[in-house]
């Protein structure tokens, strides 16, 4: 939810609300706090996570039931739906843990696994026009700094 919270204090100071959440989904918690902050003023479909993890149901079942039982926490007033976990399973390929051809060629400097894989799905959704022209959009990052080390070989020699 210090997500949600933070992404209002920016919208406030910006003059404007972000129309869409981008966030890499693995555990399922950031995102399924992102899911009840913002399901208070029902953006909570607007939390688009992206699939790291290669294990499309088993993560969007974690976010479920992350997000329930917070929203029991902090006394939602409202039942969160299946429907309103949105995880794009398209960009966990290879494998979990396997940087794609595409997160090598996004030209970030994220880690591979996590921000590479939701970098490259967000660049492939605004490429696609999944998000309506002039929307704006938050791209929620993670960290990860520290892998980054960890995969000098591979980006060197494929």
């Amino acid at each position: 939810m210090g997500f949600a919270e933070e992404v209002r204090a920016q919208e406030e100071q910006l003059g404007f609300a972000f129309d869409y959440m981008v966030v890499c989904t693995v555990t399922g918690s950031t995102h399924a706090g992102m899911l009840v902050g913002f399901a208070k003023d029902g953006r909570q479909r607007n939390v688009i996570g992206i699939d790291a993890s290669a294990t499309p149901a088993k993560t969007k079942a974690q976010v479920l039931s992350i997000a329930r039982h917070t929203a029991t926490l902090v006394e939602l007033g409202s039942e969160l739906a299946e429907d309103d976990v949105v995880l794009l399973e398209d960009y966990a390929y290879p494998r979990y843990g396997i940087p794609s051809e595409e997160t090598k060629e996004a030209g970030m400097i994220t880690d591979p696994v996590y921000e590479g894989k939701s970098m490259q799905g967000m660049i492939d959704l605004v490429q696609k026009g999944f998000f309506p022209e002039g929307s704006k959009v938050f791209y929620a990052h993670l960290g990860g700094a520290r892998a980054i080390n960890g995969y000098g070989y591979t980006f060197r020699n494929g």
